[in-house]
């Protein structure tokens, strides 16, 4: 409540009676008996020293001398507040407010009773009072509304008070923190449509819509508005979202980079919408394959990012498309700029290495993975398979044996570790137990049927 204790130490530190009462009293108060400013300017100087007792006897005789002096009666409530009678503190000053009900000062006095001894319903009632005569104690409201938990009235008002005054961090803070609820986006995306109606040049209004959107999972909806954007304030970061897209349609690919790269570059733009920027540009580049080199740049841009392994998701892509030697190239990026150990990336790179016949690095990093995952019998069999390619039977026969111990409730696997050790004794010249092998793969993969 900083306005609360502002006031507080405003008045507590007003040094003489006439700033008080030019806001409060008719003039004849400056004319008021000698008796009466004596006992008022006692109790200011004993409530300067903190003698609170004291300062309430002398504003007592004021009362009994004026009993309708609604600055004395405020002055008991700060005497009686500092003491800490929080109740006769409200008494007297709900006795001021019932003479002067207009002085704000005297409904901030009851204010910081209620504040004081959280009796927030009080509180909210009263700063209601007050912000019709000052509207920027709606702040106050705000907090309290958020102490309450009442977030729907508090972005109402958060909404009316950035409107009127501009936005505040405080009311970001708690802005941000009712949209971390779901149920209150709504009501956001709502008010921020109006808001780009009423001023189409303010960036953050799509900037913050643009993320509700993109959190959502609402991505065209997000596009949409970074397009609307780029019309309205063509020198957005944001608005190169939308103009990649369209030059990337229009098969513009050099214009396209460069909004590329803005947007990559950007630390404003969501991680989101980052992501997508690159997955429509890998799409683009599987097609057009000289611009490769852009692609790797690009991926550059995310060599810190904790969320996604962006070049092991491009090497799945490429996988996928049976494109095996690109998909080494962005495996063995992953390995280098992460953990080279990464299991899953890993048996990945292994089986397109398996798939691309690159069998002398498959055969030496699955060994290497053995010693990292001794109980893994995947890395023993493409080590098994690699040492039967570069014929090194007898490598290929201890490897197999070793890996075959591990397999558990995988009949594929365990089969494809027989079809091995039958190449490996056939390599090695022992024709019974390449057919002995060779039978035992027959028969598992008949059970996989």
């Amino acid at each position: 409540m900083r306005k609360g204790v502002l006031l507080f130490l405003f008045i507590t530190l007003l040094g003489s009676i006439p700033s008080v009462k030019a806001q409060t009293e008719p003039e004849d108060i400056a004319l008021a008996a000698d008796e009466y400013q004596d006992s008022f300017y006692e109790s200011l100087k004993q409530k300067g020293i903190e003698n609170y007792d004291k300062a309430i006897v002398s504003l007592e005789k004021c009362i009994k001398l004026k009993p309708n002096d609604a600055v004395a009666y405020f002055e008991l409530g700060k005497n009686y507040l500092a003491l800490k009678e929080y109740r006769n503190a409200q008494d007297f000053f709900e006795k001021a407010t019932q003479i002067d009900p207009k002085n704000k000062w005297f409904w901030l006095g009851i204010y910081d009773v209620s504040y004081e001894t959280k009796n927030y319903p009080l509180a909210i009632e009263t700063i209601q009072k007050i912000i019709v005569f000052d509207e920027e104690y709606k702040d106050d409201l705000i907090s309290l509304y958020m102490i309450t938990n009442q977030y729907d009235k508090a972005l109402v008002a958060i909404n009316e008070m950035n409107d009127k005054f501009g936005k505040s961090s405080d009311r970001e803070i708690y802005k941000n923190q009712i949209l971390s609820q779901g149920k209150y986006q709504n009501a956001e995306i709502g008010n921020l449509i109006d808001q780009i109606k009423k001023n189409p040049k303010e960036e953050s209004n799509y900037v913050n819509l643009i993320f509700l959107y993109s959190k959502a999972d609402e991505t065209d909806k997000a596009l949409e508005v970074a397009k609307q954007l780029a019309k309205e304030i063509p020198n957005s970061e944001w608005g190169q979202v939308s103009l990649f897209k369209g030059y990337l349609d229009a098969n513009q690919a050099d214009k396209a980079i460069k909004s590329m790269n803005v947007i990559l570059s950007s630390s404003k733009i969501d991680s989101k919408i980052k992501h997508r920027t690159l997955n429509e540009f890998l799409i683009y580049v599987n097609k057009n394959p000289q611009y490769a080199p852009d692609l790797e740049k690009a991926i550059s841009y995310f060599d810190n990012d904790k969320q996604v392994d962006v070049a092991k998701e491009i090497g799945k892509f490429y996988h996928s498309k049976n494109q095996f030697e690109n998909a080494i190239k962005y495996y063995e990026k992953d390995l280098k700029a992460n953990s080279d150990t990464d299991r899953e990336t890993n048996l990945l790179l292994l089986e397109a290495y398996k798939q691309a016949k690159q069998f002398e690095p498959m055969t030496k990093r699955a060994m290497n993975m053995i010693e990292v995952y001794p109980s893994q019998p995947q890395f023993y069999y493409y080590a098994g398979l690699g040492n039967n390619q570069l014929q090194q039977f007898k490598n290929a026969k201890t490897v197999l044996e070793m890996g075959l111990d591990y397999v558990v409730d995988d009949t594929k696997l365990e089969a494809n570790f027989n079809i091995q050790l039958s190449e490996a004794y056939n390599g090695l010249g022992d024709a019974k137990k390449k057919e002995e092998y060779f039978l035992k793969a027959n028969e598992l993969l008949k059970k996989k049927k």
